[in-house]
């Protein structure tokens, strides 16, 4: 095998059709170019999974996929993939001599190319060794029919990457119907996955979130995302998207859920957004969002909801430590990148001293819940809806109790799409002539607590995005940087933000 330690499980397939299933989950599991031997008798199954891999691969159930029997090798295009370009099926069974397998450019893959490669033992010495190996055998059901076994192995990554795919075909089977369509959709910045999953008339959405902590433990026995009070599992989603829906935010349903497996299986709210074709603002769908944020920020939610397990979810205070060790980002990843080095003890101490003076100033704030994300990617227009049901929320499971400006703050200065200042003010002016609607709304005070959260926030996502690139290897969102840099210098004309600016402009601008 190609990598180390090698693991193994067993499938069984009742019949034809959970061969191919088996063919449309394993395309499913694919992240990066690998080598896949299919071994076993004739009529086995192998160029039946094969066809139905090919066929997910390309996202065209109809498509021709012959035998390669004769040709030996048969390439497709590969579009619309985030990491494969080339799909080579290679069936050896007339391969003369095991010495050709050269000739047919099957040695070794690369990150972007699958290789599906039948009757492989004919190029035995002559082959790489392979990622996945499956082995076909033909064994007889509880009724005496013909039904076939695989066993598979491969690299740790590879099978887990199968298994976990195979467990979503099985949620899929038991919260809606089986030979559900399932098609990729792409992710956010985090570790969460999610698919487009259909019965041929309704489409919904399938969210895959193992439990896991972001990164390696750095402080107090804590990683990352247990410090910044970053969901770890899918029971935030289902524990906030409760009490969001019981304030009257539009979220999406829940038709199936597996808290412990980390599966939910959602409502599809549509692709109408915020922004137009061309990535541009729509100022009233700005407004709208606006609006319906300062609905919200009237009630009063509680901050802990059962959950159908008989779990709890506890919504997180914003603290001093989630705020400190996101603006830490900067220091971190942003500095070192564009400063040419390292920050010194003398700077570190005293971004630290400036932000926990920022922080200190936010102890009377009010406080609501935060979801942390509200801006353009997250907000689905729902026109036919009424009111503030046209403002749906789609990713809120991070939400905190903090600052009630820091929603606000996500809106009007919008991670992924340029706001002029124009309309950052019609925006803010909008929200807060809604809350003066209202009595005990302190607006010079709000002001205030939206400069330090905007400026917070494009501290931190300054830090994200180069740590994305740095470590997660996601280059694509360093092209957000220019935008973030000028949000910073906006919020940083509020008096309350005098030293940061001072510091920002003797250290990351000279």
């Amino acid at each position: 095998m190609a990598n180390n330690p090698l693991e193994q499980i067993t499938i069984d397939l009742i019949d034809e059709d959970a061969t191919s299933q088996l063919g449309i989950d394993l395309a499913m599991a694919m992240s990066k170019g690998c080598i896949i031997h299919l071994r076993g008798d004739l009529g086995a199954g192998k160029s039946t999974l094969a066809r139905a891999f090919i066929r997910q691969m390309l996202n065209d159930p109809y498509v021709e996929v012959p035998s390669p029997t004769f040709s030996l090798v048969q390439p497709y295009v590969v579009e619309n993939h985030a990491n494969l370009e080339e799909v080579l099926h290679a069936d050896l069974y007339r391969l003369s001599s095991g010495s050709e397998v050269g000739e047919l450019g099957l040695t070794g893959s690369d990150e972007t190319s699958v290789i599906l490669i039948e009757w492989p033992e004919n190029g035995v010495g002559f082959l790489s060794k392979p990622d996945l190996d499956f082995q076909f055998h033909m064994i007889e059901g509880p009724n005496g029919e013909d039904q076939r076994r695989v066993i598979i192995a491969g690299s740790e990554l590879q099978i887990k990457a199968l298994q976990r795919s195979v467990k979503i075909r099985t949620f899929l089977n038991q919260n809606w119907q089986t030979n559900i369509e399932r098609r990729p959709l792409q992710g956010d910045a985090s570790t969460r996955s999610y698919e487009f999953v259909s019965d041929g008339n309704e489409r919904r959405i399938l969210m895959n979130a193992p439990r896991q902590p972001d990164g390696p433990i750095i402080a107090d026995g804590k990683p990352y995302s247990q410090i910044a009070h970053l969901a770890e599992d899918v029971s935030a989603f289902v524990g906030v998207g409760k009490i969001l829906a019981d304030a009257g935010l539009r979220v999406p349903s829940i038709y199936g859920q597996n808290l412990s497996e980390g599966f939910l299986l959602l409502e599809d709210l549509g692709s109408e957004v915020i922004i137009d074709a061309n990535r541009h603002p729509i100022a009233d769908r700005y407004l709208a969002s606006a609006a319906m944020l300062a609905d919200f920020h009237l009630k009063d939610c509680p901050r802990e909801i059962m959950l159908d397990d008989g779990s709890k979810h506890i919504v997180p205070d914003y603290d001093r430590g989630a705020m400190l060790i996101e603006v830490d980002l900067l220091a971190k990843w942003y500095a070192p990148r564009f400063k040419g080095a390292s920050l010194t003890q003398t700077e570190i101490k005293g971004f630290s001293a400036i932000w926990n003076k920022l922080i200190d100033s936010l102890a009377t704030s009010e406080m609501k819940i935060a979801m942390r994300d509200f801006h353009s990617p997250n907000i689905i227009w729902r026109e036919a809806e009424a009111g503030h049901q046209k403002v749906a929320v789609i990713d809120f499971q991070d939400a905190v109790i903090g600052p009630s400006a820091y929603d606000l703050a996500s809106l009007a200065q919008d991670a992924r799409v340029d706001i002029s200042q124009e309309l950052e003010t019609r925006v803010v002016d909008h929200y807060c002539a809604l809350r003066n609607e209202a009595s005990g709304f302190d607006e010079a005070r709000f002001r205030q607590d939206y400069a330090v959260m905007a400026s917070l926030r494009a501290t931190k996502i300054l830090g994200i995005f180069v740590r994305l690139d740095e470590r997660d290897q996601k280059p694509i969102y360093l092209k957000h940087l220019p935008r973030m840099q000028d949000y910073i210098k906006r919020s940083m004309n509020h008096p309350i933000l005098r030293d940061y600016k001072k510091w920002y402009e003797t250290v990351m601008e000279l």
